[in-house]
């Protein structure tokens, strides 16, 4: 199975996941981390947490355009609800979840 085929299935579900594309080597990866982590500790039951590193993994960055990290995308069903480049902070991200969940 190629990765792509594997993001792909991974984002069909009716659970609303969000995928963090992110790299090692970037500084505001770093600064998401932890704000992904306390969301997925609150949301736990309505979302799931993606963590995508784009040099690892570069079919799913190119099929989405990713140009700059960190790239947050919200997916349901395969479609796309939501996406920002950059740090989100916490309470905008609850925010986000809360209306498309």
């Amino acid at each position: 199975m190629s990765e792509k085929t594997s993001f792909n299935n991974l984002i069909q579900g009716d659970q609303a996941i969000l995928v963090d594309f992110s790299a090692e080597w970037c500084g505001p990866c770093k600064t998401m981390a932890p704000i992904l982590k306390e969301l997925a500790s609150s949301h736990s039951d309505q979302l799931r947490i993606l963590k995508v590193d784009v040099d690892r993994n570069p079919a799913p960055a190119a099929a989405y355009q990713i140009t700059g990290v960190p790239t947050l995308i919200l997916f349901k069903k395969g479609k796309i609800l939501w996406r920002q480049s950059g740090v989100v902070p916490i309470h905008q991200l609850r925010q986000i979840i809360n209306q498309h969940i």
